[in-house]
């Protein structure tokens, strides 16, 4: 039978009174539904509540709610002592510790006590719905409802379908989410749901090209907000999260993928894990802290004041030759437009996934004046170079010089397969692939997570279309070739419709 949403009295029991689970009461009593909470530890309930009452106070002196709305809210909100008494509800979210033994335990209590049409729900994070739903009498109507810290701010809620789950189900978390002022996306059951699974690209990849030695943290932090456009860089999220909450995701999702290459975790966050080195709560991490808790970096380098006597840019990449042209001719460069760089000329090299050692050997230039510049993105904010081991550091510093003449920050990596953004966002885009491929989420609604969830800039999908599908497959198959590594590989979903010239979104039939 299809659970009425709308009713007047809905009743949802959250059990887990800690930071998820008050603000999943607090959604829900702000929706209009009755709130039944509990926590095993004596008064914890209690105090989620007084919590709640506070925030509702609060919107109501803001001028967000009424204070007969915030009353009414609050007045919603019960506090109970046992399982005996979530009998009444028609939903119940689990909230508590990410422990699969603990969460079947109290699901096959639960299951005894609440109405054979009583929808049951995890928060979880990181357990499969269908190994948690397994040992269930009824597993047909278990779901995943997972939500964002802190709940009241983050938008996105995950629906998450285990394998004997029902649509009806979905449906009515789906629609349940919504009237909480949610935004749900619906899922196929995986390791790490979609938000999860996307963000160790982000996060892994920036480790794995800092331990490769390609940059510094604060390096690639720059060039992920100021070139990719993030709010954060993966080193300054992995700070405010907490490794100690991010590295056994991450190896969390290697294992249950059976160790797929694109989630392969990296030494530099498991050695600070193992040494305690947790980022801000730690007051430690990739970053040290001052006293007030801000992070200690040292200032932009001053840029060098040499300029090259002539700039040859390599016709090689269409797009990168014509927009770093543009950009050379603002800039007053001195251009040669030969064939052939001229003796002394600086060469300039605009790779796609290539490094600059690739581009000089394969095209036939001189490794000792080559240097590579980002111009995928657009080059407004910073901008991105890097030589072969051979480059001579005066021509080096000369494009530096040159291409910070405007004002614009340049960051200066070794030679990389990609640079810095370039790995980076082709391996988000190749995560989002990989999801579409796998059908646990659609298009759609995985740009709309990863927006909402991790509030990137784009989402894989419009990040791809936006920059070119087939510069980003090009991209994953330079780095594939001279890496070696199937990480790198390009999901099956970005290579058709790259070799078909066609929108990532492009569905099939």
């Amino acid at each position: 039978m299809q659970l009425d949403v709308n009713r007047s009295d809905l009743t949802v029991g959250v059990i887990g009174a800690g930071a998820m689970g008050r603000g999943i009461a607090q959604v829900a009593a702000a929706g209009g539904m009755q709130v039944l909470i509990s926590d095993s530890r004596e008064g914890a309930a209690r105090e989620a509540r007084d919590f709640v009452e506070k925030l509702f106070q609060r919107a109501a002196e803001k001028g967000s709610m009424t204070k007969d709305a915030a009353a009414a809210a609050t007045a919603r909100i019960r506090v109970v002592s046992g399982l005996t008494e979530f009998k009444a509800c028609h939903l119940v979210i689990e909230a508590i510790v990410e422990n699969l033994e603990v969460k079947r335990s109290l699901f096959g209590e639960l299951e005894d006590i609440v109405a054979p049409d009583c929808i049951l729900a995890s928060n979880t994070s990181s357990l499969s719905i269908t190994t948690l739903a397994a040992k269930l009498k009824a597993p047909q109507r278990f779901a995943g409802m997972h939500f964002f810290n802190p709940v009241p701010l983050m938008k996105l809620v995950e629906v998450i379908a285990g394998l004997r789950t029902e649509d009806r189900v979905c449906e009515a978390l789906m629609a349940i989410g919504r009237r909480m002022t949610r935004e749900p996306v619906r899922l196929t059951d995986a390791p790490g749901f979609l938000v999860n699974q996307v963000g160790r690209g982000f996060t892994l990849e920036a480790s794995h090209l800092v331990y490769e030695g390609v940059a510094s943290f604060l390096d690639v932090d720059r060039v992920m907000r100021d070139v990719g456009g993030f709010r954060m860089g993966p080193f300054e999220l992995m700070e405010l999260t907490g490794l100690d909450v991010t590295h056994p995701a991450s190896e969390a999702i290697y294992t249950q993928f059976f160790h797929e290459p694109r989630y392969r975790p990296n030494l530099i966050m498991r050695s600070r894990w193992d040494a305690g080195v947790l980022g801000r709560k730690t007051k430690k991490g990739f970053y040290d802290y001052d006293a007030e808790m801000k992070p200690i970096v040292a200032p932009e380098a001053a840029a060098p004041v040499a300029r090259p006597r002539s700039v040859w840019v390599s016709p090689a990449e269409a797009c990168g030759h014509a927009a770093l042209t543009e950009l050379l001719k603002q800039l007053g460069a001195p251009l040669e437009t030969g064939a052939r760089p001229g003796d002394a000329a600086l060469i300039l090299v605009t790779p796609l996934g290539e490094d600059a050692t690739t581009c000089a050997v394969e095209q036939g230039l001189d490794p000792k004046r080559t240097v590579a510049v980002d111009t995928l993105f657009p080059m407004v904010k910073r901008r991105t170079i890097m030589g072969t081991p051979l480059t001579d550091p005066v021509f080096r510093d000369a494009a530096h010089g040159l291409l910070a003449s405007s004002g614009v920050p340049v960051t200066v990596c070794r030679d990389s397969p990609g640079f810095i953004a370039q790995r980076v966002v082709a391996m988000i885009v190749n995560i989002g692939c990989s999801i579409a491929q796998s059908r646990t989420a659609t298009p759609a609604d995985i740009d709309k997570a990863v927006t909402l969830g991790l509030n990137y800039p784009r989402g894989p999908f419009a990040f791809a279309d936006t920059l070119g599908v087939h510069k980003i497959y090009a991209i994953l198959t330079a780095m594939q070739r001279i890496y070696g590594d199937p990480r790198y590989r390009p999901n099956i979903w970005l290579t058709r419709r790259a070799r078909l010239g066609v929108s990532l979104v492009t569905p099939e039939p």
